[in-house]
């Protein structure tokens, strides 16, 4: 028998100045979730440079990882892009589009 699908919400981190790539933020927020008890997926953005991506399951309150977030990166924005998307591919956002695809 199948689980229903998880569905997922989508956020974009940006900052004005801070880099967030190569310094570890993805892990960090995986181990923050992981302590924490939240489901979460990370991934660094490709069509947008210094730009990191999380989902968490749709409808949970994102409040304590942008809290964190912006504990450890004081000039982050960080915006919701996309909710519900099931499967989610965070690096580009287009591919979650599925009427693109045939099978």
């Amino acid at each position: 028998m199948y689980q229903e699908l998880l569905k997922w919400d989508i956020y974009e981190i940006r900052t004005k100045s801070t880099p967030i790539t190569g310094v570890m933020l993805r892990g960090r927020i995986r181990k923050f979730c992981l302590e924490n008890k939240r489901n979460v997926l990370v991934e660094n953005a490709q069509e947008i440079k210094e730009s990191v991506r999380f989902a968490i399951p749709s409808g949970e309150d994102s409040s304590i990882i942008q809290k964190y977030i912006n504990k450890i990166l004081s000039d982050a924005s960080i915006n919701l892009v996309e909710e519900d998307i099931p499967n989610p591919v965070l690096s580009k956002l287009k591919v979650n589009v599925e009427d693109r695809y045939t099978l």
